[in-house]
């Protein structure tokens, strides 16, 4: 029998700053030790009171449009938590309290990538409480024109995402990884953000896109990329809507043992599944979640995902 995993949390606080991508406010944030069972919180200190706290809860979720937003019940709200929350679930950190100064979490570079140097700085902790996942049993599907989500049985935590735009910088991508012996980190965590210039001027007359800037997201102009740069992967774009599909899922409160697949999914439709999901308590349990043998770099590498039979008409 493989051994149960134990919970963990940091070893020490850290902090960084920045700005947020969309209300283009500099914010503080600091990310803190947290006790066993008490998952991912959020904590507005610049709000007074005892109503700051906001629990990462996929029952939370107010506005998934561009980012995820999460709010509690008195509507203090805190946005664009995807690329936290992608950096707690790919290097296993199940409790920690973030304490931020503003509404929305700060964009670093786009990636969430930041966020795990800041996680490895502080150190990973292990509490004495056991692991739990919840195993998906049976496939759950969500659907839009030209569009679905869905999860399936697996005996481990794999994705697979597959995009499609008019731009010839992006045009059709596929992806899949089995989040194992770090394949976040090497092929998930460094992927940036991206957007359309054509698209830049309407989001910010929306009040959006306030802080972004080439610094902090991958620009697609026609057939260029316009940051100096260039991409970090030759797929960045799909890798990184897998990236917000790891944070998006992790609302559900615990891992995920389970395949999902993503065709030209959202947050707003990350969010319809776990909805969909828990609406059926048939499709999962909650388990002991055991260590997954070690795999070598090339298998994770070139590690391929037959899509499940309820997805492969999308």
């Amino acid at each position: 029998m493989r051994n149960i995993l134990k919970q963990k949390t940091l070893k020490n606080s850290i902090g960084c700053s920045g700005v947020g991508l969309h209300t283009g406010a500099k914010v503080t944030m600091t990310i803190l030790p947290a006790e066993a069972d008490s998952g991912i919180r959020f904590k507005r200190i610049d709000i007074s009171g005892g109503q700051a706290i906001i629990e990462a809860d996929w029952r939370n979720v107010v506005d998934s449009r561009l980012c995820s937003t999460i709010a509690n019940k008195d509507g203090v709200s805190i946005a664009t938590i995807e690329h936290l929350m992608a950096a707690f679930a790919g290097l296993g950190i199940d409790n920690a309290l973030v304490e931020i100064n503003g509404p929305e979490v700060p964009i670093m570079d786009g990636s969430a990538a930041p966020f795990a140097f800041l996680i490895e700085c502080a150190g990973v902790r292990e509490l004495d409480a056991p692991r739990k996942a919840i195993r998906i049993k049976k496939p759950i599907e969500v659907r839009e024109p030209n569009r679905y989500a869905t999860l399936a049985p697996s005996e481990i935590f794999t994705l697979g995402f597959d995009i499609e735009f008019a731009s010839p910088a992006v045009a059709s991508q596929s992806h899949s990884v089995m989040l194992a012996d770090g394949a976040f980190k090497k092929q998930v965590a460094r992927a940036r953000t991206f957007g359309f210039e054509h698209e830049v001027a309407a989001l910010r007359a929306a009040g959006l896109l306030k802080g972004g800037s080439l610094d902090n997201a991958v620009v697609v102009s026609g057939d260029k990329v316009l940051n100096d740069s260039g991409l970090r992967y030759t797929d960045e774009f799909v890798r990184h809507k897998i990236l917000d599909s790891v944070g998006d899922l992790y609302l559900a409160g615990l891992p995920i043992i389970g395949h999902f697949h993503g065709s030209r999914s959202g947050h707003a439709l990350n969010h319809r599944l776990l909805e969909a999901l828990f609406a059926d308590p048939s499709a999962y349990e909650i388990v002991p979640m055991a260590a997954v043998p070690s795999r070598a770099d090339d298998e994770i590498a070139d590690f391929e995902i037959e899509l499940p039979r309820a997805a492969a008409h999308g």
